[in-house]
């Protein structure tokens, strides 16, 4: 009898608290699928709900460019609740980044919405799902927690839902033609800056995945889905994932992909909905919300629903049925809430699993040695603080292994060395981003198939099979500069980042600043070309000294200040040889007819990371702009529409002294054209032979993988005695991410390009496209008149990554600038 009163209890507590709390059509006031909610009104629910039910905490981590809240919700029952740092802290010390043992009981899954801003309907079923869980799935969160980040791009979510309820129909058409199916540049995929979030999970460039990997990186879940859109024209996709898959994917993690596609093909094939997996969406790269959790031991998947900008609340598909937002909310509602019980019921199995992912003793490499500028080591180790990666400093050695510059086992010296082993709990997360090259089972990939953080950061590495066990852990050192009032001049190093930041400050605070195009020795000390030369004679201010060590104490800048500008070799200060850098005035193009990634990268580049003020232009607006007002112009990766007359003004203003970079797709607008010296190398073209005529439909694809260059990394010489190289060696790995190829220039110089015999040091390039390669240039600079144009066949700022690449972009602008020729 007791029981039965029990029971009865229970029942009735559950159905008052469901009749009392409110639905997401409730709380918003209406049906979800046929409104696109406001952020803000998806904040408001959650909060509502947490403030309503003891089964939901809901917190802040932090706050977009654009000041809206990113937000996660931590969903499990009462008594979890109130152990939660004990679960947590649980599943850490299972994985051995916390001390101490534990047996964990619990199942963490991760659910992650909306990283494109434009793929809308899956915040929309974060709400239904939360409601879902703490009203009729609670059984389920007896041994689980699930954490919902109901939206991890919340200013691309507005920018794309702000226009469609700006712009659609009443009722919503679904004619394709139709204005609310397309969306206008830049489109809402991307966050603030124009950075696809989903890719930036390993580099960490982005404010947004900062905060988010400080609260990620807490948990470190079971499972983790990412939820996405596709064209509208696809069915829905689900793990397991396609190939090429990283070796070091262990085999459960394949195995519990499968099982949960297999629950959820069960309620697809309930309901009627087609599906497909094992295609197209692969486990490579490893800055993908899929692929950064599995390659820290979670079931790290992606989940594709039809829809994206182009659907709105209706469209007609091909087929000429109608996909509206309902089916889209239906379709994630039904596969997140089908992940939570896999989860549910796999304790056991995830929590012993997850403890044996975090193994290393399988891994190749034991060891990974890195030396080269210490800027560049820095700036390593703050990526690896991020990810809560353990390293080390090590002064004055030897270490032997698979050496990075020659491609085969040697020694490598060094005075100062970064030190990253396997041998700690994320091993396998650091083999991956550090390891020379990986696997490829198939070079049809989704992204880019090379990374490897030596070449990114320009750094010398060995990796070693063997652990180094002579590593000490030393402080890099801080500069602290003092005044020198007798000084004629100070002089800066110029190699790094971190160099062309104390540059920019220097500017904008109107120090004058110079630079030697050649080495020099004054006082006994050598110094390379581009060395930055600061003398007291162009800054006649009392207060110079103090702002000058205030701005080098700030960028931690070693000033060495010398008491004559007489050199006992090279140029004396007053030199033809020592320019004066200007002050420029930049402007960058945007709008439709740029990349919106490329144009974003930009802008990041110089608000948060030069911190140097640009001006934006829309790319059809050239023509009415006062181009005289500006030094340097920047034309982003894009598809520019210039006609003869806007060729003709971009020749007149850069022949007056302009000084133009044009990146990537850009070099299409002036290749082959009258007046440039830029030419495109025609593509290696397969021989018209019956061969090539008979190959079988199904190997179409794979067949034309010879002309493919998948995101990899290759070796260029460098001419550093020109400007635009200052600060690098003789050789520059840079990371080509497609396979367009322009020969070497036949007037002006070639200051980065490839030999007769390029070689991919990383990632996949075929045949084809290597032959392609063959004396190409990569950056180079055409005179013209008193200017010149800078291409820059591979965007060194791509992603925001590619750290070694960024100081030639910052030469392009400052050191190769020609107004700095008019002292």
């Amino acid at each position: 009898m007791y029981k039965f009163t029990l029971l009865i209890t229970l029942l009735f507590t559950t159905l008052s608290f469901s009749q009392s709390l409110q639905s997401p059509e409730e709380f918003l006031g209406y049906k979800i699928g046929t409104e696109f909610s406001r952020h803000a009104d998806v904040v408001s629910y959650f909060e509502y709900v947490a403030a309503n039910s003891d089964w939901v905490t809901y917190q802040e981590y932090g706050k977009t460019n654009e000041r809206r809240s990113l937000t996660y919700a931590i969903v499990t029952n009462p008594e979890n609740q109130a152990n939660i740092e004990t679960i947590r802290t649980n599943q850490l010390k299972n994985a051995g980044i916390e001390d101490g043992s534990a047996n964990p009981d619990k199942a963490i899954v991760w659910l992650s919405y909306n990283v494109h801003g434009n793929e809308a309907s899956s915040t929309e079923a974060s709400m239904l799902t939360l409601y879902e869980l703490i009203t009729t799935r609670k059984e389920w969160l007896q041994n689980t927690v699930v954490i919902i980040d109901p939206c991890i791009n919340p200013d691309g979510r507005d920018r794309y839902t702000n226009w469609y309820n700006k712009v659609k129909a009443t009722p919503y058409d679904t004619n394709p033609d139709a204005a609310e199916h397309n969306e206008p540049w830049p489109g809402g995929r991307a966050n603030h800056y124009l950075f696809d979030l989903n890719r930036d999970w390993a580099w960490a460039t982005q404010k947004e995945t900062r905060q988010r990997l400080k609260v990620y990186n807490s948990w470190l879940p079971h499972i983790h889905v990412d939820f996405h859109e596709q064209g509208i024209n696809n069915p829905y996709y689900f793990a397991p994932a396609a190939e090429p898959y990283h070796q070091i994917i262990t085999p459960f993690q394949f195995q519990f992909q499968k099982e949960i596609g297999t629950n959820h093909a069960k309620y697809f094939d309930q309901n009627g909905w087609l599906f497909f997996t094992r295609e197209v969406f692969d486990l490579l790269y490893p800055s993908y919300g899929d692929t950064y959790p599995t390659y820290t031991g979670s079931i790290g998947m992606t989940y594709e629903q039809a829809g994206g900008g182009r659907a709105g609340l209706g469209i007609k598909k091909a087929d000429g049925t109608i996909l509206t937002l309902v089916d889209r909310v239906a379709h994630h509602f039904t596969t997140g809430i089908s992940t939570v019980e896999m989860a549910a019921n796999n304790v056991d199995r995830l929590n012993s699993e997850f403890k044996k992912y975090y193994s290393n003793s399988d891994v190749s490499y034991k060891n990974f040695t890195l030396t080269g500028e210490s800027d560049h080591l820095a700036a390593l180790a703050e990526l690896l603080d991020t990810h809560s990666i353990e390293y080390s400093f090590a002064l004055s050695g030897t270490t032997s292994g698979y050496k990075y510059t020659s491609k085969k086992q040697g020694k490598m010296s060094y005075d100062q060395a970064l030190v990253v082993s396997t041998d700690q709990p994320k091993g396998k997360l650091v083999h991956v981003l550090f390891e020379p090259e990986a696997a490829l089972s198939t070079p049809l990939t989704y992204d880019i198939t090379a990374w490897s953080l030596p070449y990114a950061y320009g750094l010398e590495a060995v990796a070693s099979t063997k652990a180094n066990s002579e590593t000490t852990t030393v402080p890099l050192a801080s500069e602290r500069n003092t005044m020198s009032k007798n000084a004629a001049g100070y002089i800066s190093k110029w190699n790094s980042m971190e160099d062309a930041k104390f540059l920019s400050a220097l500017l904008q605070a109107n120090i004058k600043v110079r630079f030697s195009e050649k080495a020099f020795t004054n006082s006994g000390i050598d110094y390379p070309n581009g060395s930055l030369i600061i003398t007291r004679s162009d800054n006649n201010s009392t207060e110079f000294d103090s702002e000058l060590i205030t701005i080098a104490n700030q960028f931690k800048r070693k000033l060495t200040a010398v008491q004559t500008s007489f050199a006992s070799a090279g140029p004396d200060f007053g030199s033809s040889s020592v320019k004066l850098i200007n002050k420029a005035k930049i402007a960058v193009l945007s709008g439709e007819q740029t990349s919106s990634l490329s144009y974003g990268a930009t802008w990041h580049f110089f608000e948060q990371q030069l911190k140097y003020p640009v001006t934006s232009i829309l790319a059809e607006d050239l023509s009415r702009v006062n181009l005289t007002d500006y030094d340097v112009l920047v034309l982003p990766s894009g598809r520019y529409r210039f006609d003869e007359g806007s060729l003709d003004l971009l020749k007149s203003w850069v022949r007056g002294g302009g000084n133009l970079i044009a990146i990537d797709n850009a070099l299409k607008a002036f290749s082959d054209k009258d007046g440039f010296a830029l030419k495109e190398s025609e593509p290696v073209k397969e021989e018209d032979t019956i061969v090539n005529k008979l190959i079988p439909y199904a190997e179409r694809e794979s067949s034309r993988a010879t002309e493919l260059i998948s995101g990899s990394i290759f070796k260029t010489q460098i001419d550093n005695t020109h400007p635009l190289a200052f600060g690098y060696n003789t050789t520059y790995y840079t990371l080509k991410i497609g396979s367009d190829a322009y020969a070497l220039l036949d007037k002006g110089y070639n200051v980065a390009y490839l030999t007769d015999n390029p070689e991919s040091v990383s990632g996949y390039a075929g045949e084809n496209a290597l032959k392609a390669l063959e004396n190409s240039l990569v950056f180079g600079v055409e005179p013209m008149g008193r200017g010149s144009l800078t291409y820059m066949v591979d965007d060194p700022l791509f992603r925001a990554f590619w750290q070694n690449g960024k100081l030639f972009f910052v030469n392009a602008l400052f050191l190769n600038n020609p107004n700095n020729y008019r002292d």
